[in-house]
């Protein structure tokens, strides 16, 4: 008897490009590997480790691309994605969002079932509920302090000794002082290699200087924990840091590209569309690939140059010259020539198939249930991998 599972894969095996079901996603995995080789180059002579972000895939099947091995280590965005990694294997995680209390006893579930998680805190009541719920249940959950080393979002001040010897204390009350963390969000502000450089350096120099005033202070810091994709890939001295986190990279998208991390040639990942219809007199051609699809992104709208929704590309991938997915309805995609440009719309017809490269792949990726497998400009789908979503 045949499964679905099997049938799947049957189907999987005589799909291509020109086949498969629109909308859907498209995985090059030749891409994919030579970004994850290439960040791994990048980092490996300056001996930290690389430990992934998983939450741009959400896939078992990416994960294990970009682990070091099938048990981590991995970052991670939502208890969600901890308990389906560790179904898989994964024993070596860092939850890296500030912890609610509510949440510490799926975290205790994890640690009962051999997980090594940790969680992520930057106040005092934290750490004092990590602290008590360790001692209730008579072991010790690890835990990094966040160090706040740009202004972009959360943490403690680096330079903050009272509140960082504060946060320590409270925890080693029954928790574990597992180390400092930051995440460089302002990079994502940079345009030029030299500030690329800079923002990595502040990122660094910030949770070296926060473990030295635990450390000074007779606190536990073992682990020193930076991440972002701009700075993984402008990093040049990680002295003092242990390993660095970084997600989107996997992928790569029209952001990154803006920022100058990458090509447009590196990016993985697309939404294929089919041609639905014309609007000739406003320049438009209209796709089945709305904001549905490709998400509501408007990342690249504060860049020098505005991607709209996206690059629009020939069915193997090829940019066609200034044509952008300006505008998105629910279902619908429209597609135009970037303003102030004198290039043409191209000869397509109705059942034509286009792919477009997304602003932002987490959140193009979260819109669908699963990968569509190709490699380079080959049109055949080798394989689907499921994807998943939610908290």
């Amino acid at each position: 008897m045949t499964t679905l599972m099997e049938k799947t894969a049957m189907q999987d095996d005589a799909a291509t490009l020109a086949t498969v079901e629109t909308p859907c996603l498209i995985l090059d995995a030749d891409r994919m590997d030579r970004n994850i080789a290439r960040l791994r180059a990048h980092l490996s002579p300056m001996g930290v480790t690389l430990r992934p972000h998983l939450k741009t895939g959400k896939s078992i099947e990416v994960a294990h691309r970009l682990m070091e091995t099938p048990e981590g280590p991995a970052t991670v965005s939502t208890l969600k994605e901890a308990e389906q990694f560790a179904a898989a294997g994964v024993r070596d995680l860092i939850y890296a969002v500030g912890i609610a209390p509510d949440k510490l006893p799926r975290v205790l579930a994890l640690r009962t079932r051999g997980v090594d998680i940790a969680v992520v805190l930057d106040t005092v009541e934290q750490a004092e509920a990590v602290a008590a719920a360790s001692r209730e249940a008579g072991t010790a959950i690890p835990a990094l302090i966040e160090i706040d080393c740009d202004g972009h979002r959360s943490g403690v001040l680096p330079d903050d000794s009272a509140a960082l010897l504060a946060i320590g204390r409270a925890l080693v009350e029954g928790g574990e002082l597992r180390g400092v963390m930051t995440h460089a969000g302002g990079s994502y502000a940079a345009r030029t290699p030299e500030e690329l450089r800079r923002y990595a350096e502040v990122e660094r120099k910030s949770v070296v200087d926060a473990a030295t005033t635990l450390r000074d202070a007779g606190l536990p810091c073992p682990v020193v924990s930076v991440g972002s994709t701009p700075t993984a890939h402008f990093a040049t001295d990680l002295t003092g840091v242990t390993e660095v986190r970084a997600g989107v990279f996997v992928f790569f998208d029209l952001v990154m590209h803006g920022i100058g991390v990458c090509a447009v040639d590196d990016i993985a990942l697309s939404v294929l569309g089919t041609v639905i219809g014309f609007q000739k007199e406003k320049g438009w051609i209209l796709i089945d690939a709305g904001w549905m699809a490709i998400s509501r992104d408007r990342g690249t709208a504060k860049q020098p140059v505005d991607q709209g929704y996206g690059i629009v590309c020939t069915l193997d991938g090829v940019p066609y010259p200034d044509l952008i997915l300006a505008d998105a309805n629910q279902e619908h995609g429209i597609i135009t020539v970037r303003p102030g440009t004198d290039e043409q719309l191209p000869p397509l017809k109705i059942g034509d198939r286009v792919r477009v490269l997304p602003n932002h792949a987490c959140s193009t990726a979260a819109q669908h249930p699963a990968y569509h497998v190709v490699h380079g400009d080959d049109p055949a789908v080798t394989a689907t991998w499921s994807r998943f979503g939610g908290w």
